[in-house]
């Protein structure tokens, strides 16, 4: 069950401002909510419970608020126990990016065994956002362990076809990856780099904002909730400078009780032109992961003079036309 957050407006009031793009979709990894929970043998130690898995199914809005469900994007797989997307096999952390060059949209995500020993990221092909995608392959990143991901497409360099990186958890957690995906975003270009070495982190999350590039991620505690972390730096490649707990106020110890996604920058039509970013965060259910819930924060920057480091408060409710001008 799909549970969002309902940003403060009145019944039947049209809302006061609009994303800039037509359409924003949602993207989420369906899990069989029929089947019971079990805790495989090798989870144990960090109570690692699983479900089987249904599919990625794909929702739509126009305005962050009202959704539409547009079905299973990428199915499980019933009848080939090989397969990367078969029903008991791991697969998470769907992430699409639009290629310019293919005219294609592609998938990646993680694809993993019960015991999270495959450690692979998987990639899929539409020719929309909304699918079906199409499922080509999995691959261990230039021979490198990949868990945990992320896909960021720098639009910095001004080409047809920006240049687009799978960030992954590595090394078992201990270290992230880079990796420079090839000019059609399905392969990689043998360009990569191991960065914050031995800081065991996980949801890596990646977004730009005036010339620098911010990360937030987390710790490794299974689906338990821990403080966030968050870096910045003037390249992609590094190197990076820790900035600490993005997060402030009452539960930012646990990160208002849940984990990085992703960071969704979002226009505001007849504002002041400046981007804004939305924390896009999972609050998982261990006991129940068919109903683990969402977390949607605006994302606030300190002054220039303090770092200009990302922070995030909680709000109950909130309302996108003027998250971002309250001080």
């Amino acid at each position: 069950r799909l549970n969002l957050p309902r940003h403060r407006r009145k019944p039947n009031q049209c809302p006061r401002w609009r994303i800039s793009i037509s359409q924003q979709y949602l993207l989420l990894v369906w899990r069989d909510q029929e089947r019971s929970h079990n805790l495989p043998k090798a989870n144990a130690p960090w109570f690692g419970t699983r479900v089987d898995l249904v599919g990625i199914s794909c929702y739509s809005s126009q305005d962050l608020i009202d959704w539409k469900y547009l079905g299973n994007v990428l199915p499980a797989v019933t009848d080939d126990t090989s397969h990367d997307l078969y029903v008991t096999a791991v697969a998470e952390r769907p992430k699409v990016v639009y290629n310019s060059l293919s005219n294609k949209f592609v998938m990646w995500l993680h694809i993993d065994s019960m015991d999270y020993k495959r450690a692979r990221s998987g990639v899929a092909l539409s020719d929309s956002p909304e699918g079906p995608f199409a499922y080509i392959q999995s691959f261990r990143p230039n021979g490198q362990m990949a868990r945990d991901l992320t896909v960021f497409v720098d639009n910095n360099n001004n080409n047809k076809s920006p240049t687009a990186y799978l960030i992954t958890s590595s090394e078992d957690n201990a270290v992230m990856h880079i990796h420079e995906l090839s000019p059609n975003y399905t392969s990689f270009t043998g360009k990569w780099k191991r960065i914050f070495q031995d800081r065991y982190m996980e949801a890596p999350t990646i977004f730009q904002r005036e010339g620098r590039y911010y990360f937030i991620g987390s710790g490794c505690t299974a689906w338990k909730p821990n403080a966030a972390r968050s870096a910045v730096s003037s390249s992609i490649w590094g190197p990076w400078t820790e900035m600490g707990n993005p997060c402030r106020g009452n539960g930012a110890n646990t990160t208002f009780y849940s984990q990085p996604t992703y960071v969704l920058p979002i226009n505001i039509d007849g504002g002041d032109g400046d981007e804004r970013f939305m924390f896009v965060a999972d609050r998982w259910n261990e006991k129940n992961l068919s109903d683990s819930r969402y977390v949607w924060l605006p994302i606030e920057f300190e002054t220039d003079e303090n770092d200009g480091g990302p922070i995030i408060h909680w709000q109950d409710e909130w309302d996108v036309s003027n998250a971002w001008t309250k001080k």
